[in-house]
Formats: C-alpha cells, structure tokens, sequence
C-alpha cells in the first residue's frame, strides 16, 4: 500500500510540474501526462508489467466518458442529418486507408496476409480522445470541418467493433464465419432493442427522479450508474465499453437532461483521461524507441501523410480547400482503439511480441505529435491556402476609412446591420468562431482573431480606419483591446460599449473617444419612443436582435 501511495504521490507531483511548463510553452497538457507515464513507467520498472491492468481499465473508462458525451450532442435528428458523412465519408476513409497500408506492410516489410490486415484495420483508425477533446475545448465541433470531422471519428469508433470480432474470428479455428455474424447480429440486436425500449423508460426515469429529489449527489450519482451500466451492458455482449456509453449519450440528447449532465461528468472526464495518457505513456519502451528510431518515424510518416491525403480527397469532394486540409490535419493520427486492437491481437498470437510492441510505439509517438498538430490546425493550414479564421495570419486588406468593429453578439449584430443599411465600410472581428462563421453567412467580411495582437492591428489597416466600435462583454477584454489599438495607433477614434458607470470609472485612465451606455441610451429612446407620435413601422424593417 504504501508502495502505490508513493507511485501515486510522485506521479501527480510529476504532472503537476510538467503541464505548469507545459502550459506557459502553450503545449497540451496531454503531453505532460504521457511523458509522465513515460518516467514513472522506467523509475518503477512497469514495462512489460502485468499490474497494469487495473490502471489501463481506469483509463479506459476515460474514453467511455468522453463517447458519452459525444453521444450527447449527436441527437437521432442530428445524425439522421449526418448520415451521409457518418457512414459514407466515413467507411470510405477506413476502407480507403487499409487498402493502401496493407500492401505497404505485406509487401515492403514481408509481414503475413493476416498480421497485414490487423495492422491496415488498426492504422486506419484516428484519436477520438485528442481530437475530439481539442475540437469541443474550441467550440472547432461547430464549425464545417468540425463537423466532417466528428462525423468520421463516429464511423470510425463503431467500426472497432467488427474490427474486434474479426481478430476474435481469425484466431478462433472452432468457429466459422457465419457463426461470428450470427452472434455479432444478434446481440448488437438485443443491446439497441434493450437500450431503447426499457433502458430508455430506466434512463428517463433516474433522472427525473434524480431531478425532483433535488440532491446534486443523487443526480450524479444516477448519470454513473447510466454510464457504467450501458458500458457493461455493451461489453458482456461482444463489444465496446464506449458503444454502450455513446448510446445512452444519444438517448439522453433527447431529453431535457442533456445540457446539466454533460457539466456534472467533465471533470469525472477529464480525470479519467488523464489516467488514459498516463497509461499510454507507462507503454513506450526507450530503449526500444532509441534502437528503432527511424523506422518508427518512417512508419509514422507515412501513414500519417497516407491518412491525410485521402480524408483530403474525401472532404475535398463537397467542401473548400481549407477545410479539408484542417479535416485531413486533424484526422491524420493513429487512434487509442488501435491499442485495443493490437493488445487483442498480441494476446491471441496473432501478433507476434516484437512486432506488437512496434506497432504499439508507433500508435503512442502519433498521439504524442497529435495535440501540437490539432492546436496549431489554423496555422498549419495557412500554409497550403489563405486561412480567413487564423488571428495570425490575416491577409492585409485593401482598406481605408472603414469601420472595425470588435464582437459580433447581440450588439455587434445590430452595429453592422444599422452600417450596411447606411452604406457604410465596416469589417467584424471576433474572437468567438460561430460569431464568424454568422457573419459569414450574412455576406459581412469577418475576421477570426484577437484584436489586441499586433499582426491583427496592421493587417486591419487600424490607423486608417474612420472608427473602432468595441461591442465585446467584458470589462478586461475592453481594456486590453482598447489599450493595444491607442498602442498601435494612439490617434484610433474608439468607441466603447458600457454596461455600466463603474466600467466607465474603469476605462477613465484610457483615451477613448466616445462611451455608449447600454442601459441609459435603452432608457432614452424608450422614453422618446413613449412620448413620439404612434408610427407604424415600415413593412422592410425587420427585428433588431435577429
């Protein structure tokens, strides 16, 4: 016991020191826990341990949590709507991918027909846990190659399935083909039919119990009993602890729950990841990984850049160049399933040790490069076409005397329909992606960024624009903003959007132009308006907050 307290004790204190540095170097903390499985694993010797089961299991459990959540926002609507890209993009992508590793690994390293397949399979599989967690930590899930994105990454986690029950097949000689789809169907069968019939009633039931009851701690204790339920339901009849999670995800969606569940179990979530990095980091051998070098790394490479080009070409179809370069980019990995897979494979000697351990190193470097590859997407793909969401490299407009103006919610919306009406210049900045891709939509130019970086300031042209409307919400943002444009261009003409007397005391140390206050001009036209002659308005005037 008091062995695995110290193993605990210095595992956190190595995290906790690794993801501060991390974190000031703007790299993800998903790092830091891998790196600290990597050290504890060599400190206390656990490659090649069988004690890790427990750990790995914990670990796993983190990936149910996050494919429940998933299953939270993918609503039967939503998915009746994705079903091209979920099944289409996303089969073809797999399919796709398997075919071109295969002969890679039959031919060039002469490794057997069956060995071949298993690896095509597993290759061809992307990290759900990395890039989906960078994708909703972003709000990037919204956006058009969030979207295709999440769609494969769904068609990609079902296909583990039959993945699993193939290597189960190949090294089971009893039993026949017909006999493993028989069983496949028939309890993938019963668990939907159970799921949603009398689970969905139990389901339902918990929770508005849970709910009434008003205890915050039976409430969540109902959403664990869901979760791991469904999970263990899912795993007694052939498959993933994840398919039974992202299930009752989806039948939760449908209810009034969705939102306050999602909140009581991130941090559940994110712990229960954390372990899943730190076990994935106990599997890296270095001493292997320093006599393989470049075949690990000429491996990865080529099956990165084989996933790229055709989840690329695949997206390229139907979308932009820019989006399917981020889908390609986000997608290129190999995925946390792929372990299952050859963990499954070395045990049932398909796989032989050796080469299960390579493959298993290969999987943790291509996580390991992942999270550099997902939080820089927008500048990586800068490089290949003209990115018009990334702060940091915004093309330099051709413009003068124009408006800037900084947020696009409620009152930023109405700012930029009062100056198209008037023919007025204007460009949005936003630091918010949906508030861009909207204003895209409405046919303004619209800019993804942070106004108080300096590349922005100078691409936006701010010394010769006419105005600065700053319409954002809170008062540290306003000073910041503020104070970085009359750095770049003491002379900018600012104009500020307050709630409050006290924001306006806060900002008196700033030479702004111009303050508007929400609430006073509110009350001011209220009052006008009440004293005006009745007017009816004009038929093409349509609602202010639209």
């Amino acid at each position: 016991m008091d062995s695995t307290l110290l193993i605990i004790f210095i595992s956190l204190a190595i995290a906790s020191v690794l993801n501060i540095v991390l974190k000031k170097l703007s790299i993800s903390h998903i790092i830091g826990y891998i790196f600290t499985g990597t050290i504890i694993s060599n400190i206390f010797n656990f490659n090649g341990s069988d004690n890790l089961e427990s750990l790995e299991l914990i670990g796993e459990f983190g990936i149910v949590f996050l494919m429940f959540t998933i299953g939270l926002e993918i609503s039967f609507a939503k998915l009746k709507k994705m079903k091209e890209i979920v099944f289409f993009n996303g089969a073809i992508q797999v399919i796709a991918s398997a075919l071109v590793i295969f002969p890679f690994a039959h031919f060039i390293f002469d490794i057997d027909t069956t060995s071949s397949i298993i690896i095509a399979l597993a290759f061809s599989l992307s990290s759900t846990a990395i890039v989906l967690s960078y994708l909703k930590k972003s709000k990037d899930i919204v956006t058009p190659y969030g979207e295709k994105s999440v769609a494969i990454l769904i068609f990609q986690d079902l296909a583990v399935i039959p993945i699993l029950l193939l290597i189960s097949f190949l090294a089971n000689d009893q039993l026949s083909l017909s006999d493993v789809l028989v069983k496949t169907v028939l309890s993938a069968t019963l668990v939907i039919v159970f799921m949603f019939t009398l689970g969905k009633k139990i389901i339902e039931w918990l929770l508005h119990f849970s709910t009434n009851a008003k205890l915050e701690e039976l409430f969540l204790g109902s959403v664990l009993t869901i979760v791991i339920g469904a999970s263990m339901l899912a795993h007694e009849m052939g498959f993933t602890y994840s398919l039974g999670a992202f299930i009752a995800g989806m039948i939760i969606a449908e209810t009034n729950f969705h939102v306050k569940v999602e909140s009581d179990i991130a941090s559940y979530k994110d712990v229960l990841l954390g372990a899943f990095f730190f076990s994935i980091g106990t599997k890296i051998d270095i001493v292997y990984f320093s006599s393989h070098l470049y075949l690990v790394f000429g491996v990865l490479i080529f099956t990165m850049l084989v996933k790229a080009l055709i989840v690329f070409l695949l997206i390229r179809k139907k979308s932009n160049k820019s989006d399917s370069i981020k889908s390609a980019l986000a997608l290129c990995q190999i995925g946390e399933f792929s372990f299952a897979i050859f963990t499954l494979a070395t045990s049932q000697h398909i796989l032989s040790e050796e080469l299960g351990n390579f493959l298993i190193l290969v999987t943790v470097l291509s996580m390991i490069v992942t999270p550099f590859i997902v939080n820089n997407i927008y500048k990586l793909a800068s490089y290949f076409v003209v990115e018009f969401y990334e702060s940091d490299k915004i093309t330099p407009i051709e413009k003068s005397s124009h408006t800037v103006i900084c947020g696009f919610a409620v009152v930023g919306r109405i700012v930029a329909r009062e100056l198209d009406k008037r023919g007025i210049d204007f460009l949005i900045i936003s630091d918010n992606l949906q508030h861009v891709l909207l204003a895209r939509e409405r046919g303004y130019m619209a800019y993804f960024g942070h106004l108080d970086k300096r590349p922005v300031l100078e691409s936006l042209k701010i010394e010769q624009s006419a105005s600065v409307i700053v319409t954002v919400n809170t008062l540290i943002n306003k000073k910041i903003i503020c104070q970085a444009v009359l750095d770049y261009y003491p002379q900018a003409n600012l104009v500020v959007k307050i709630n409050s007397l006290e924001e306006k005391k806060a900002l008196d140390g700033i030479a702004i132009n111009s303050f508007v206050h929400a609430q006073h001009e509110a009350a001011v036209l209220l009052v006008k308006k009440s004293l005006a002659p009745v007017v009816k308005p004009a038929s093409d005037e349509g609602p202010l907050l639209e």
